[in-house]
């Protein structure tokens, strides 16, 4: 489920109790949803041989907020009340559960019907009750078990500058000629676990977009930041940035599975950190974008070990492939310390970032970059 943030949120408490550790109750895991926090216990998840018997986590009871929270809208009906929501048809089966479980035990709890769309078709999801308050309960119960489940899909698009220009792409691969002929003796150093330069990019924030409704409403959210904050920052110019200088993500120079460039403005100022930070908070209240930190690590990858056995790997994001399976990635470092030396201040080029682009994982297009879904232009 795809919303922009509420009007006031309302604190609540969603209790599932299998004789939790003390710490595990005292210190929760927090889930925010359409702008109101719930503390979540811990869920007694069962795992079934086939994929598709894994669709039903709801144990035992879920207990809602203690008093009703306005920011969902409820409708009086000649019969009761009503209240509607959209989600993702491959979310579905989450909310049914194995052999309809889950639904029916919703409506038995909350004392309503609960209507869901056959699986591949869009439509709304319908709740229905007597009393307002069971309505309010039941959708609650709903958006959990959808948080919860779109938190375990493989990010499917990202928000990004594309770092393609040619200056910057020759610059590349003069320093990947120039760190092979001098470093390629050390441990792990060799030309595979290089980027591609085609897919040189600044990463703002990994997305979970399951439907070409997502995707709009990314767009739309991507057009809304230009309006508000994006034309007074940028001045409805390109950015004109450096790549210049490298960094390592790990503590340990001569275990290095990620070597990256550094990105900064031409003019000194804290323009680029500021508006990509905006971008990431606004997709984070929106809940388009999970929350994990506060500020964008600025980098653009130029080494990274899992391009050694697979050239089409995607970083630390890459835990599953395109059709959502599970895959264990084993790495072998390289050592790090002399590149770090040698180039620590190598200068890749100069660039204009003019366009924020919705980029689609594991698709390229006919440039050999990463496809692009929607784009918001500076100038």
């Amino acid at each position: 489920m795809m919303k922009y943030p509420g009007t006031w949120p309302c604190q609540g408490i969603i209790g599932i109790s299998f004789g939790e550790s003390v710490m595990e109750v005292l210190r929760p895991q927090l889930i925010r949803i359409d702008g109101r926090n719930y503390r979540k216990n811990p869920v007694q998840e069962q795992t079934y041989q086939h994929e598709e018997d894994e669709v039903d986590f709801y144990q035992g009871s879920m207990e809602c907020a203690d008093e009703p929270c306005d920011a969902y809208e409820v409708e009086q009906t000649p019969q009761g009340f009503r209240s509607t929501l959209r989600a993702p048809s491959l979310l579905y089966k989450h909310i049914v559960g194995k052999r309809g479980d889950t639904r029916k035990k919703i409506e038995m709890e909350t004392k309503t019907s609960i209507s869901i769309p056959k699986p591949g078709q869009d439509g709304e999801i319908v709740i229905t009750g007597q009393h307002r308050n069971g309505v309010i309960s039941a959708r609650t119960r709903i958006d959990v078990l959808l948080d919860t489940f779109r938190r375990k899909q493989p990010f499917t698009h990202f928000l990004a500058f594309f770092l393609n220009e040619v200056e910057v792409q020759e610059g590349f691969l003069r320093f990947q000629e120039e760190v092979l002929a001098k470093c390629s003796m050390d441990h792990g150093v060799d030309s595979s676990i290089f980027q591609n330069p085609k897919k040189l990019h600044l990463t703002i924030g990994m997305l979970v977009l399951l439907s070409e409704e997502e995707i709009q409403q990314t767009c739309e959210m991507l057009q809304q930041c230009k309006e508000e904050f994006i034309n007074d920052i940028s001045g409805g110019k390109p950015l004109e940035v450096e790549m210049a200088g490298i960094e390592y993500m790990n503590d340990d120079p001569g275990m290095v599975d990620v070597l990256y460039a550094k990105v900064h403005m031409k003019d000194g100022s804290n323009r680029l950190q500021e508006l990509v930070d905006r971008v990431l908070e606004r997709f984070q209240a929106s809940g388009l974008i999970v929350k994990e930190w506060n500020s964008v690590k600025l980098h653009a990858t130029v080494m990274n070990t899992l391009f050694r056995k697979d050239p089409n790997a995607e970083g630390r994001y890459n835990l599953y492939t395109a059709e959502g399976k599970y895959i264990f990635k084993e790495r072998e470092s390289f050592d790090g310390r002399n590149i770090l030396k040698l180039f620590e201040n190598f200068y890749f080029g100069s660039l204009k970032l003019n366009s924020i682009h919705i980029s689609q994982r594991f698709t390229v297009d006919s440039f050999g970059n990463y496809a692009s879904c929607g784009q918001i232009d500076f100038s």
